[in-house]
């Protein structure tokens, strides 16, 4: 199992921008596929975008495909979630999760984060 702490979450406005960044532990990370999902209030947690263990393939939920952007660095045992173009369904708690199946990108969690708070306003 990997352990992972999110950071870069916070509130900004519609049609802003963050980064957000999940550091694991343990040196498997780099056999990992990663991702994240995300929970609204009221709302099931959802996929969000997963990325295989090499970085070299990645997927996307089709209401966040051309604004947000999935990236890793084995080096630094860090995935990073770019969002653009926010929108305030985007209002979320966003949770890093890691998979020990390192060649999917569509994420089956062992391992969750405690998530980061995510706020767009209007």
């Amino acid at each position: 199992q990997v352990q992972l702490v999110e950071s870069g979450g916070g509130l900004v406005q519609a049609g802003g921008s963050l980064r957000l960044s999940c550091a694991a532990s343990g040196r498997t990370f780099s056999t990992y596929a990663m991702g994240w999902f995300r929970q609204a209030p009221g709302k099931e947690r959802e996929f969000v975008a997963g990325i295989n263990w090499s970085g070299g393939r990645t997927s996307y939920a089709d209401s966040v495909k051309g604004r947000f952007t999935i990236s890793r660095d084995n080096a630094k045992n860090t995935v990073y979630l770019q969002m653009n173009s926010l929108k305030p369904e985007d209002t979320a708690v966003y949770y890093c999760v890691g998979d020990p199946i390192s060649t999917r990108t569509t994420i089956s969690p062992s391992s969750w984060g405690q998530g980061t708070q995510v706020t767009v306003s209007s």
